[in-house]
């Protein structure tokens, strides 16, 4: 079995192939930042067969040397994890054009260009994708209009996808809330995360989202005992989209 995981290298990404590396999978992680991918690469070894590509899902270039990397490394591929994403700030009306195509670049064009280029290989094995959205696709802060309205369009992407790859390719999208990563970014960046009170009383749970939190469901969607679930979006964060906040 076997999985790629954009956006790897760390965060979600990074929790994620070492979920699916102990569960016996070998996992190429494909991330734009080198240091981070050989490191996390070099990290995991000892875990099963992992590989490591530098890649910009944003360009069609990049993903079809991923295509062809994963596939001259492995025999097939049955599980695709369209991670990767990036975000920008400031008032809209600061917003350059320039910053949106890039942030829909990555977020959305890359997950449908990954989508496109493994679609063969994914029919093949009758394998899955799974698309990590976010909660901004559902609800929103001040400026955040690009990331928001890619991750909307994930979550369509996604039911879109599940039509067109059916029955062959189960397409299935996470929205993760939030979920602390401090712990699971690159050496040099690493901290320890501390969360008030206040920040764990948002959520139903007690507490803000753990990687591992997404890595679980991922590797269940992944799974056989998911196989009359596709095209659905799973919300996962401690309820706090539904949590009534009074301030």
């Amino acid at each position: 079995m076997i999985a790629v995981i954009t956006g790897g290298a760390q965060g979600i990404g990074k929790a994620i192939a070492q979920k699916f590396l102990m569960d016996g999978y070998g996992v190429v992680i494909a991330d734009i930042d080198e240091d981070a991918g050989r490191e996390t690469a070099a990290e995991y070894v000892s875990l099963g067969a992992i590989r490591f590509v530098r890649a910009n899902v944003a360009s069609e270039t990049d993903v079809l040397r991923l295509v062809s990397e994963t596939l001259t490394t492995f025999d097939g591929v049955d599980v695709l994890i369209n991670n990767a994403a990036i975000g920008c700030g400031g008032p809209v009306e600061a917003l350059a054009l320039a910053d949106w195509d890039r942030v829909l670049g990555v977020n959305l064009t890359g997950p449908f260009l990954c989508a496109k280029h493994f679609a063969p290989a994914l029919r093949k094995r009758h394998g899955s994708i799974i698309n990590i959205a976010s909660t901004r696709a559902l609800m929103s802060e001040p400026n955040t209009e690009a990331y928001s309205a890619s991750k909307g369009g994930m979550v369509a992407l996604t039911h879109s996808l599940a039509a067109s790859l059916a029955p062959d390719v189960r397409v299935n999208c996470i929205s993760p809330g939030w979920i602390e990563t401090a712990a699971w970014r690159k050496a040099k960046d690493r901290t320890t995360p501390v969360h008030s009170e206040a920040d764990k009383s948002q959520h139903w749970v007690g507490r803000v989202g753990k990687p591992e939190d997404i890595a679980c469901l991922a590797a269940c969607l992944a799974s056989d005992q998911s196989g009359f679930i596709t095209g659905a979006n799973m919300v996962v964060d401690g309820g706090m989209t539904h949590k009534m906040i009074y301030v």
